[in-house]
């Protein structure tokens, strides 16, 4: 009998010892917490902050992982997402009337709208970013760290030379607030249309890397650049608009995240990338799947620990990042290992 090429080759396990690491995190907790109904709203609500983190986290680590470029001016597009949205929802923007209308379709219209703008100055921004900022140090990675951090510094000086220094409130709107009670359970609103968003991202993400044309190119142009542009396709094209979608999904996160928030400062963007790091230092630099579990991860001891011990609150994800480290030191799925 004979065995063909493609039944000789062994398939690939999955890893899943991080996704049972979630698992434990999650279950250890419980216990700890000692009421079942505050236990699941609290699971639900890390998840929920994971899942925003995720989106966000995504594009930085899209960008690392295909471009290898390590963009600490990731918080620009934050910023930029968030104010956005306090232009468009919040007291003088031009969809303050549908943000506090009692129609669902209203509000959520208005949150949708609010993310295309977001998005789309975000992905502008990011486009002359990566032209006059990234494109001259492509492979230094030293300098990279240098001038994207200075292209973030400069953008929030601009930012509070716009919308002033302080807090800018960034109310939510009507039918997402509050929440659905099931059971004993707390369920708010927002952290489920967050929870969908999210999810919508990373299947996007996935189907678009490994089940289209586009994905397959730009892969291929990480291995072996030269072998792409002499079969006539622009690897330098296709990178361009990798940066531009990592601006992108930077900018929707940062709509979300404002709204998590309630209120946006032009820091917004520097605070949350020392987040955006842990998290994808904790998942591996470069891995999809690994971005998605260390966001979920990060959200689920934030919230855990804010409950049992706030003054540990703090240091919890740092605390978390070490310990993975130990375990894993290249990460929970290192990218010569992903899947995703």
């Amino acid at each position: 009998m004979s065995i063909t090429a493609a039944e000789s080759v062994p398939k690939e396990r999955p890893d899943l010892a991080p996704l049972a690491l979630l698992g434990a995190v999650a279950l250890l907790a419980w216990p700890l917490i000692g009421s079942g109904s505050t236990w699941a709203t609290l699971t639900l609500a890390g998840l929920a902050m994971g899942l925003i983190v995720f989106i966000i986290a995504s594009g930085l680590t899209l960008v690392f992982g295909l471009m290898d470029v390590l963009n600490f001016g990731h918080g620009l597009f934050i910023a930029l997402g968030a104010f956005v949205a306090t232009s468009v929802l919040g007291a003088d923007g031009w969809l303050f009337d549908w943000s506090i209308s009692p129609s669902v379709l209203a509000n959520l219209g208005a949150v949708a709208i609010a993310c295309t703008v977001g998005m789309a100055v975000a992905a502008g921004v990011g486009l002359a970013f990566e032209r006059v900022l990234v494109r001259p140090v492509y492979g230094l990675h030293l300098k990279q760290i240098l001038i994207t951090m200075g292209g973030l510094i400069v953008g929030e000086e601009l930012l509070k030379m716009q919308y002033g220094s302080q807090l800018v409130p960034l109310p939510m709107p009507e039918s997402l607030r509050g929440s659905f009670v099931l059971g004993d359970v707390a369920v708010e609103r927002f952290r489920v249309l967050a929870m969908l968003v999210g999810v919508a991202v990373l299947l996007g993400l996935l189907w678009v890397l490994n089940r289209t044309k586009v994905g397959l190119l730009i892969r291929a142009g990480v291995q072996d650049r030269e072998m792409v542009e002499s079969l006539g396709y622009r690897i330098r094209r296709l990178f361009v608009g990798t940066f531009v979608v990592g601006s992108a999904l930077a900018g929707l996160g940062g709509v979300l995240w404002g709204l998590y928030q309630q209120g946006v400062t032009p820091r917004i963007g520097h605070e949350v990338n020392v987040l955006l790091f842990i998290v994808i230092i904790i998942g591996g630099l470069g891995s999809t799947a690994g971005c998605l579990v260390g966001a979920l991860l990060v959200g689920l001891v934030a919230n855990y620990t804010g409950f049992l011990a706030p003054k540990a609150a703090l240091f919890s994800n740092i605390a978390l990042m070490v310990l993975v480290l130990l375990w894993r030191p290249e990460g929970l799925y290192p990218v010569a290992r992903r899947a995703g």
